[in-house]
């Protein structure tokens, strides 16, 4: 049923445009991401270890706080 729904909704230009959006996105996502490599090497050293300790942080004072309300 939503197919049919979508189907009416785009046209083949709107779908070959979306297409090729999303591609092109991508490309230039994947080419940004190795030009800042090298950058987020030097700059960023450990941050995906201070991130995940942030986060479990935050979950553990969550569950903390609903463990206290209740």
């Amino acid at each position: 049923m939503s197919l049919l729904i979508a189907l009416k909704m785009f046209t083949t230009g709107r779908i070959i445009f979306a297409s090729l959006f999303v591609v092109a996105f991508v490309i230039l996502m994947v080419i940004s991401y190795k030009k800042d490599a090298k950058n987020n090497k030097k700059h960023y050293q450990n941050a995906a270890l201070y991130v995940a300790i942030g986060l479990a942080v935050t979950i553990g004072l969550l569950f903390l706080s609903k463990l206290l309300i209740n």
